[in-house]
């Protein structure tokens, strides 16, 4: 859904609800790391710029492999048309994780210290995306909802999954995070394997509960959709990094 639509000198400008959101949740994360002074302003700027890239470029191929694969073997240049949509969160994760990968060898950090700095502010990016999605009525929950805040599309009306999704995993995951980042017994490493954790429960929870299938794809194995799929190994991951990082030092 776009905010407006401009033709300026035979350019077309049409900037959308979601990339607005998108601008949101980066600025405010870029600044509260910044603030934090645990990177330099030269390496939080440089950080930026690498996990934009990451959750771009990751988000776009993860929903190519994960949701719509043989439409876009068949119409290859769609890849590239992003202001159409179509973005993965488990390809965003992947991306940014490669992005801070990069980033700690070119700038010789710790990868789990930035690792924890990220996903501690993490879900604001969450928070404000979902909020897009809902505006872009996409990510429907369960048909027949008339309560408040429906989804309406024509005579359907569907459950605001999408605003359930930034309360559990921009909110309340933000709290969770943040308390446990402040904590004085954090270890490193902690931070990033707690958010895939939550992350995972809360996506599980409403997936199961509130959402309907991607159409494209439907039900797996007849109760499954693919982002429960993609998100139980995320938890049992993030579990296991978890007890392994306890033996890691505590995070200055």
């Amino acid at each position: 859904m776009t905010i407006f639509e401009l033709n300026i000198f035979g350019v077309h400008i049409a900037p959308t609800y979601y990339g607005l959101m998108y601008a949101i949740g980066f600025l405010i994360g870029y600044y509260i790391i910044l603030k934090r002074g645990v990177l330099s302003s030269q390496k939080v700027e440089s950080l930026f710029i690498y996990i934009f890239l990451g959750v771009v470029l990751g988000g776009r191929l993860g929903y190519v492999l994960f949701y719509n694969l043989d439409y876009y073997l068949q119409n290859p240049v769609s890849i590239l048309y992003f202001m159409e949509g179509g973005m993965s969160f488990h390809g965003g994760v992947l991306g940014v994780i490669l992005a801070m990968i990069l980033f700690s060898k070119v700038q010789k950090e710790s990868f789990l210290k930035v690792a924890d700095e990220v996903t501690s502010v993490l879900p604001i990016g969450l928070f404000f995306g979902r909020i897009g999605n809902y505006l872009n009525k996409e990510l429907l929950g369960f048909l027949g909802y008339n309560g408040p805040l429906a989804v309406k599309i024509g005579e359907n009306s569907y459950f605001p999954s999408p605003l359930l999704e930034a309360f559990l995993e921009g909110i309340v995951l933000y709290l969770i995070l943040f308390f446990f980042y402040k904590s004085k017994n954090t270890r490193l490493g902690q931070t990033a394997s707690l958010f895939l954790v939550f992350y995972g429960i809360f996506r599980i929870f409403v997936e199961l509960f509130f959402r309907t299938p991607d159409p494209q794809i439907g039900y797996i194995f007849g109760f499954l959709t693919m982002g429960i799929i993609l998100t139980l190994p995320m938890v049992i991951f993030g579990l296991i990094l978890f007890f392994i990082f306890r033996k890691n030092a505590k995070r200055v």
